[in-house]
């Protein structure tokens, strides 16, 4: 896998692009995640990055003086620049300092695919690795499809909140299209899948801390704590007091 560091003075926006989007299924796993340009100049002085997901707008170090400070300093990291603004003004900077991939946020699923898909031929060209062979022992341990990945991951994140509509836009698709290939992939529906979500991390509350059942109702999405506890009977057999007391 190659090292990817994450840069984004938005909270929200780090956390999803991290969190949301199946990494591994391109080739990446996450190394980090920074606030600000100064925090990964720092940062990448000590460590070695394959590449930077990085937003142009940020406090202290902008991501185009970022790009520029690697340059002066010869830190060789590939970088793909992400920003809300369209100007080109702001890409023609970045092509300076080397910088040849630009998405504009919200970035969609399939544009992040095919960046990443793009800059990981890149990194195994480089680094001599045969097209269709693993650069390192782990590559050839492949998640499931990158689709159902990236909406698992947004529902185990997401899954008090989590909804169809949310999905489908995450991967840029229909949500009756969606409903019907995650269930063709996974045999479950995309409603069940939230909804066992739901449970097992009820369970998980239960099991370790001292919430009774209503504030773990809350806790994993539910207004009513009568319908929590009628879906985890069905689900488990036993009340949620029940099997807190039995373990």
């Amino acid at each position: 896998m190659y090292k990817l560091l994450v840069i984004d003075d938005e909270h929200d926006t780090r956390d999803t692009l991290c969190n949301c989007f199946p990494w591994e299924s391109v080739g990446f796993t996450i190394v980090g995640q920074l606030g600000n340009g100064a925090e990964a100049l720092h940062y990448m002085e000590q460590n070695p990055v394959d590449v930077m997901l990085c937003d142009i707008k940020m406090p202290e170090m902008s991501g185009i003086e970022l790009t520029k400070q690697l340059s002066e300093r010869k830190i060789a990291v590939r970088t793909v620049l992400l920003s809300a603004y369209r100007e080109f003004e702001y890409a023609r900077q970045a092509m300076q300092y080397g910088v040849k991939h630009y998405m504009v946020k919200p970035a969609k699923y399939n544009d992040i695919v095919q960046v990443f898909s793009e800059l990981k031929s890149e990194l195994d060209e480089a680094a001599g690795v045969q097209p269709g062979l693993p650069a390192d022992a782990d590559t050839h341990v492949m998640p499931e499809d990158p689709i159902v990945a990236a909406i698992t991951a947004f529902v185990d994140h997401n899954y008090p909140t989590a909804t169809l509509q949310q999905v489908s836009e995450l991967v840029n698709m229909n949500a009756s299209y969606v409903s019907a290939f995650f269930k063709k992939k996974t045999g479950i529906n995309f409603s069940d899948y939230v909804q066992k979500v739901k449970m097992e991390k009820a369970a998980e509350l239960l099991r370790g801390s001292h919430h009774k059942a209503y504030e773990v109702s809350e806790l994993v999405g539910y207004v009513n704590a009568k319908n929590f506890i009628r879906s985890f009977k069905q689900y488990f057999g036993v009340t949620p007091g029940q099997y807190k007391n039995d373990k």
